[in-house]
């Protein structure tokens, strides 16, 4: 990597997001984390300009997909790979996602961190191509 790649964490909880965030910052990412969507919705609009955004859907407030629309009518993080990091596996979820052109689907449940990091690395080499 030419600089460090940044990546925005948004998730309601802090044991995951410190937990992603140790595991991103170990392999060289510029990490910055929001305990929610409107604290991520203000952290973006203050400037900072992710290359990847790793999202929960389920949290208190706006919920994921409603935080990925808001970005998308207000043009924000254009160049970001926008990857979904969910418990929420059923087709209507996944379906909402998809509809709103987000890069990646990665349930929870069913990943560790190294496998959510590998995953994430991969939807954001095959997107840079």
């Amino acid at each position: 990597m030419d600089k460090a790649q940044k990546i925005l964490l948004v998730d309601d909880d802090k044991f995951l997001l410190d937990m992603y965030a140790l595991k991103f910052s170990k392999n060289g990412y510029e990490v910055n984390t929001a305990q929610g969507t409107e604290e991520a919705l203000r952290v973006i609009r203050n400037g900072f300009d992710p290359d990847i955004l790793l999202v929960d859907i389920v949290m208190p407030g706006m919920d994921g997909i409603e935080f990925i629309s808001v970005l998308r009518k207000e043009g924000l993080v254009k160049k970001a790979v926008i990857v979904m990091l969910t418990n929420q596996g059923l087709p209507d979820d996944i379906a909402r996602a998809k509809a709103l052109n987000v890069d990646g689907y990665i349930i929870k449940a069913t990943t560790v961190p190294s496998e959510v990091f590998a995953e994430v690395e991969k939807i954001y080499a095959g997107r840079k191509k």
